[in-house]
């Protein structure tokens, strides 16, 4: 699938967003919040360095049979609002060249590959084509799936109630 599978980096200075976010694990994500819509939020807050402020739509998850492993999910326009980026933050320990799964429902969205780790963890990131944002509009569950060997794949359900809302009020 084109938007998740193929991956294009945008150097934007909101890549600090995924740190200031997402920081230590996911539940303790930093910004301000702005809005809740279902399960997400709408965080905001200045990173260095930035001119203004930026704000994402959020959510923290963990897998079901393992709390010590979560997510979480970031979608933000880019500085110049040409494009709309998802950036997942998986644990450090993922196995990278297996890349990060989604599936919306039942339909099998594809993979994406990692792009960096930092501290907390290791980055996936894609730009949004129309297509996944109607998938993730119109869908019911989200599940991402993390492999920590090429035979265990690990599937952490995010709830895609409120993304839609959230998504048109993310300036």
């Amino acid at each position: 699938m084109r938007g998740f599978a193929s991956f294009r980096l945008l150097a934007t200075a909101a890549f600090g967003l995924v740190c200031l976010f997402a920081a230590g694990s996911g539940a303790q994500a930093q910004g301000v919040v702005r809005s809740v819509h279902g399960e997400w939020q709408i965080r905001c807050d200045t990173p260095p360095g930035a001119q203004s402020e930026q704000c994402v739509l959020l959510q923290s998850v963990q897998a079901d049979d393992r709390p010590n492993v979560g997510l979480t999910v970031i979608v933000l326009r880019t500085a110049d609002h040409q494009n709309r980026l998802l950036r997942v933050l998986a644990p450090l320990g993922v196995l990278l060249p297996s890349g990060l799964g989604l599936k919306i429902d039942q339909t099998d969205v594809g993979r994406a590959g990692f792009v960096r780790c930092v501290p907390n963890g290791c980055v996936a990131e894609v730009v949004m084509d129309d297509k996944l944002v109607n998938q993730f509009r119109t869908g019911q569950s989200a599940t991402f799936i993390i492999f920590q060997t090429p035979e265990e794949g690990i599937g952490i359900p995010l709830s895609l109630k409120g993304f839609g809302e959230g998504f048109d009020k993310l300036p």
